[in-house]
């Protein structure tokens, strides 16, 4: 089966390796065109990309799937496409090319968390169970029949990269099967059904720390927004970057945002108790060991993160 692969970012890239593995002929990948990265801003291919030209595959970039670029996918002939997080909308008349149409792994249990940031809101949210699924793509957001689904527990430590980590690999199994049984001629997609969530894209004032929240809640954030765009905070009016914090049920006396340093321990006042950081980054300067950067404050005990 000639297999079209859409993806972008590393969490893709294990889907690409299992279809190789499984025999699929992969024709051609779709992916977003190079980007700068890191503090000098150098251009440079999507981790898919990167994989996909060492695998001598054919590349389309692109950032949108127009006219044009529906015409290059149709040259290729594929009888199936699958897409893992390619970062873009596809069309109707580029939906219609494959004669299977475009089969795309979801990390979520649909209709749970449909949209861009499935894993970082099923943490945020606190659930305990999450899991992917793939589906056929339609018009609607996430909303087509389910071929296959796969369950993972979050774990009290997860960070959404921990979680979509795992879920990449075990959801390239779940592809791999998905398209081995459209294939067979044996996939029967169902309907979704159950609660509809949403999971719009984290920007980053999803990674500000309210800390009039409950504990519980500022470390699930905390977890949910890392690695990407990254927990942080305000303090002296500057922006500090903070890494998942972790719960202090034993230290009830602090106000919200009011820091104290113990030891090598670094607590912060919640709307309940207490949360210890761990690293964290000041403006203009690398990320640290909290209690390095609490021993470097003219006076700790007036710190207070806003």
């Amino acid at each position: 089966m000639r297999v079209l692969f859409a993806g972008t970012p590393a969490v893709a890239v294990p889907s690409l390796e299992a279809l190789i593995g499984a025999g699929f002929e992969v024709v051609a990948v779709l992916t977003r065109p190079d980007a700068p990265t890191g503090r000098k801003r150098i251009m440079t291919p999507s981790p898919v990309a990167a994989r996909a030209s060492e695998l001598g595959i054919d590349l389309i970039h692109a950032s949108k799937v127009d006219a044009g670029v529906t015409e290059r996918i149709a040259a290729y002939q594929p009888d199936v496409a699958a897409i893992v997080a390619y970062g873009g909308l596809i069309p109707m008349a580029a939906l219609g090319v494959p004669r299977h149409g475009w089969i795309n792994l979801h990390f979520s249990l649909l209709p749970a968390w449909r949209g861009a940031a499935p894993v970082q809101r099923s943490v945020i949210a606190g659930d305990d169970v999450t899991g992917a699924a793939t589906f056929l793509l339609e018009e609607g957001l996430d909303t087509g029949p389910v071929f296959g689904t796969l369950t993972e527990t979050v774990r009290p430590e997860d960070t959404a990269g921990d979680l979509l980590e795992r879920l990449s690999r075990s959801g390239a199994v779940l592809l791999s099967q998905t398209l081995s049984a459209i294939d067979a001629g044996k996939a029967a997609p169902q309907p979704q059904f159950g609660d509809v969530s949403l999971a719009p894209k984290l920007t980053l004032d999803d990674g500000r720390l309210d800390w009039r929240q409950p504990a519980l809640a500022i470390n699930r954030r905390s977890r949910g927004v890392t690695p990407e765009p990254g927990a942080w905070t305000m303090l002296d009016g500057q922006r500090v970057k903070l890494e998942p914090v972790a719960m202090r049920p034993d230290v009830r006396d602090l106000a919200p945002g009011h820091v104290r340093a113990e030891g090598r321990n670094v607590l912060v006042g919640t709307g309940s108790h207490a949360v210890q950081l761990g690293r964290i980054q000041p403006a203009g300067k690398k990320m640290m060991p909290s209690a390095d950067w609490a021993r470097g404050l003219a006076t700790p005990e007036n710190v207070e993160f806003e």
